[in-house]
């Protein structure tokens, strides 16, 4: 890992694009979210919710976005957790970002 630091979890994995086992480097953005979808293989769904501004109503309203990310075996998340996200070289057509960090389980 390059510019985020965080204790490596305590079960261990043979995965490559593990950030802290394999060769991955995280770098750019950090977000969290909740994982909603764990049905692909090594890879969950992270719902983002975030506020939008309306100017012309001079209020927020609120939104949502669905990030693929990469899901070391290591960490182990499951639907209903929280989570830390980061952003990583493209791994596929849709993820770019990986979990880092397990913040809060269900």
């Amino acid at each position: 890992m390059s510019t985020i630091s965080l204790k490596a979890p305590r079960k261990s994995c043979d995965d490559a694009s593990c950030p802290f086992h394999g060769e991955l480097s995280v770098r750019g953005r950090a977000l969290s979210g909740l994982v909603i979808s764990v049905k692909m293989d090594k890879t969950a769904i992270v719902r983002r919710d975030y506020l939008h501004y309306i100017p012309k109503f001079k209020r927020y309203e609120r939104r949502h976005s669905h990030i693929p990310a990469h899901n070391p075996p290591c960490l182990g998340t499951k639907e209903g957790d929280k989570v830390r996200i980061a952003e990583c070289r493209p791994l596929s057509k849709t993820v770019a970002f990986v979990i880092i960090e397990k913040v809060g389980a269900k």
